[in-house]
């Protein structure tokens, strides 16, 4: 939490600062859609000429991203500084073929968290890039009815 008045409450984020947010992360949500409801995957990425990579295995994730529309979101907070950001990536999602040159390049520094198989190395192409950066309210200040449950507890 900040009272920095230098803050904004909310600054949306020109293109350039979220590809620089998104160089400077690595992990994110995967969401995409399986048959009729929408599915949430963590993911390790990286970025590479303003599109981004990732890995995974055989599966759900595999066959609901291929040649579909996908969106990533990634997000981080300094919490000392009080100040938090939010970057979403929309686009198509396509198949990358593992070459040697993709597996000296990006393929090297991509670590999936997860063990197993991650054969799959998959591309966003962008259509939208959009982000936000705000200060972390006191939970407070949130003006929601919940505001007067918690007070009432710490009475």
């Amino acid at each position: 939490m900040t009272t920095d008045a230098s803050i904004p409450e909310t600054a949306n984020l020109p293109t350039e600062e979220c590809w620089a947010l998104l160089r400077g992360g690595s992990v994110g949500r995967l969401a995409v859609w399986v048959h009729d409801h929408p599915e949430i995957f963590p993911i390790n990425y990286k970025v590479d000429h303003e599109t981004l990579v990732f890995r995974t295995g055989a599966g759900t994730k595999l066959s609901a991203a291929v040649g579909k529309m996908v969106a990533l979101e990634a997000d981080a907070a300094n919490t000392d500084g009080g100040v938090a950001w939010s970057v979403v990536v929309k686009g198509q999602a396509t198949a990358l073929t593992r070459t040697p040159e993709l597996l000296a390049s990006v393929g090297q520094l991509l670590f999936p968290w997860e063990t197993g198989r991650k054969d799959h190395f998959l591309r966003i192409v962008p259509e939208e890039v959009s982000g936000r950066r705000f200060r972390i309210a006191a939970p407070l200040t949130w003006g929601s009815p919940l505001d007067d449950a918690t007070r009432a507890g710490l009475e």
